[in-house]
C-alpha cells in the first residue's frame, strides 16, 4: 500500500480504505482461484495495482466517461482505476465467468458503485459505446484494436488524449505494433518514466486514438 501513496498523496479516506482492503481479498480470493500468479500476490500494489494506475496519470478520465475494460481477469486495470475515478463507469468484461465473479465479489466488498462486471467477451458486446476502451496484458493489440475500435465513440473524455484505446503491455512491442497495421498513429510511455520502479522494466502503455 505504501507504493500507492508514494505517488499519489490526494485520495479521500474511502479510496485509502478501498486500496487497502485490496491485498486481503485477494490473497483469500487467490487461495481458491488462482487470479493472480503466485510469485506476484506479495507485490500486488506494485505489479498490479500501481501497474494499472500508471493509465490515470497519463490519461485522466472526465467525470462521466465510460470505460470497458477488455479481458479484466482477476479486476485489472479495471478495479484500481475505480477506486481512482468514482465519478467514471466501468464495465469489466472476461471471457472466464469464475474470474468475473471474483471482479463482482471485490467490487461489492470494498463499496465500489461504478463497476460493472459481465461474463461475455468485448466482440460480443452489442448496443453499447465507451469512451475510452483499456486492456492489461489479455492479447495481441491488432486483435485488441479489432475489437475495441467499434466499442469507441468519438470525442475528448480526458483533458489529455481524444477517446481511444490504451493497453499496458510488455516486451519488444515492434514486431506486434507493426502487424496491427498501426504504426503511424500508436503513442508508447514507458511505464518506468512514470513510476520509476525496478518491476516495471520494458513495461510499457500503448494508447491508440479512435479512428
Amino acid at each position: 500500500m505504501e507504493i500507492i501513496t508514494k505517488y499519489f498523496s490526494d485520495f479521500t479516506d474511502i479510496q485509502i480504505n478501498q486500496f487497502a482492503q485490496l491485498e486481503t481479498l485477494y490473497k483469500e480470493w487467490n487461495e481458491k482461484i488462482n487470479v493472480i500468479s503466485r510469485k506476484d500476490i506479495d507485490s500486488l500494489y506494485e505489479k498490479h495495482v500501481l501497474h494499472s494506475l500508471s493509465i490515470a496519470v497519463i490519461c485522466p478520465f472526465d467525470k462521466g466517461a465510460e470505460i470497458l475494460d477488455i479481458g479484466t481477469g482477476g479486476g485489472f486495470p479495471g478495479i484500481p482505476l475505480a477506486i481512482f475515478f468514482p465519478d467514471v463507469q466501468f464495465l469489466l468484461v472476461d471471457s472466464i465467468g469464475k474470474k468475473i465473479k471474483i471482479v463482482q465479489e471485490i467490487a461489492n466488498a470494498i463499496g465500489l458503485k461504478n463497476v460493472t462486471a459481465i461474463h461475455t467477451r468485448a466482440e460480443d458486446i452489442k448496443g453499447r459505446t465507451f469512451d475510452f476502451a483499456v486492456s492489461r496484458a489479455v492479447a495481441p493489440l491488432a486483435d485488441l484494436w479489432r475489437w475495441g475500435n467499434p466499442l469507441i465513440k468519438r470525442g475528448q473524455k480526458s483533458a489529455e488524449l481524444p477517446n481511444g484505446l490504451i493497453c499496458l503491455k510488455g516486451g519488444d512491442l515492434n514486431k506486434e505494433i507493426m502487424e496491427s497495421g498501426l504504426k503511424k498513429i500508436v503513442q508508447a510511455w514507458e511505464v518506468n518514466s512514470i513510476f520509476p520502479e525496478p518491476a516495471f522494466a520494458e513495461k510499457y502503455l500503448i494508447y491508440v486514438p479512435k479512428l
